[in-house]
């Protein structure tokens, strides 16, 4: 396979919220693209963009690069290794690239079944939501055989405005645990400062426009306002997978000896909003079960603010 061109058949699997915003990237950049999904017809809108839809992961292995963006590493192993994966016939694609959130012995898994039979697999978890990956905001970070990568990077860097490589292995898995732990802690304390304002007297939206405009405002927190303004919790990313972020990330921290009590804290109360019963809503809810605990019910401020995408 040549490296640094777009001209390889693609195979993807997962068009979920995400998984369907990166493939529609592919395909509206030209490339050839046979798509399988679970529900078939959560994919079928995507054949208008000139998307190929199959039936099974088995009919993607004569595919030069499979793409996969499943929930979790049980997904990720059937899809792959399972009775109708892409490995159960006597063909197989060059690579796997895994854009999923899975555990270390999850994808190890699957690098085995691959390598036997001599195909590669990348590691490239990303950062963002769908809305993101739309306004090409996706970041990536990546790791496995660099060669490999070359010539993934080319539709990496298609999906969003950033790749990065990190080394061999799962060392992409590493970083992606460490950023969604980050993740957690950043939105426990955007939650915490913002009640804290509120219940000083300062509207929510005016606080977060301070902290958007100043050193410590980011992308996340500017993406993060009109939630946080008017309640929005329409999902992107749910309490119980901030959770198991927060497990593998704290389950690496007493592996490898590094104490995380700030995380530790927050996981806590991530399971406190769990408990709750905030199962199936977007992580920011972490705003509301703060306000609730400093003996408020807040209320949407009906404020229209700019989540620095557009």
């Amino acid at each position: 396979m040549e490296t640094n061109n777009t001209n390889h058949k693609i195979g993807w699997i997962g068009a979920g919220r995400m998984g369907y915003a990166m493939a529609k990237r592919l395909l509206e950049s030209g490339c050839d693209v046979a798509i399988y999904n679970r529900t078939r017809a959560k994919a079928e809108p995507l054949q208008e963009l000139g998307a190929t839809i199959v039936d099974s992961p088995a009919e993607l292995a004569n595919r030069d690069i499979v793409f996969t963006m499943v929930s979790g590493p049980a997904d990720l192993e059937q899809v792959i290794c399972g009775e109708q994966g892409v490995l159960s016939g006597e063909g197989a694609p060059a690579m796997v690239v895994d854009c999923s959130s899975v555990s270390e012995e999850g994808s190890n898994i699957v690098r085995t079944a691959l390598a036997a039979r001599d195909a590669a697999m990348i590691s490239a978890p990303v950062s963002g939501n769908a809305k993101v990956v739309a306004a090409g905001r996706l970041t990536v970070v990546a790791s496995g055989p660099q060669s490999a990568f070359e010539v993934s990077e080319p539709y990496l860097q298609l999906m969003g405005e950033g790749v990065t490589y990190v080394g061999e292995g799962e060392l992409a898995r590493m970083v992606k645990i460490c950023h969604n732990v980050l993740l957690g802690v950043v939105t426990q304390c955007l939650a915490e400062i913002t009640v804290l304002a509120e219940k000083g007297g300062v509207p929510r939206h005016a606080l977060l426009d301070f902290i958007n405009g100043s050193v410590m405002g980011s992308m996340f927190s500017a993406y993060k306002t009109p939630a946080f303004v008017n309640l929005d919790w329409t999902p992107t990313f749910t309490p119980v997978l901030l959770r198991k972020d927060m497990d593998l990330g704290l389950a690496a921290g007493e592996k490898l000896g590094v104490p995380m009590e700030v995380a530790q804290a927050t996981r806590d109360l991530v399971q406190r909003s769990i408990d709750a019963g905030h199962i199936d809503c977007d992580f920011g809810i972490l705003l509301e079960e703060q306000g609730k605990a400093s003996g408020m019910k807040l209320q949407s401020e009906n404020v229209k603010v700019n989540d620095g995408l557009h």
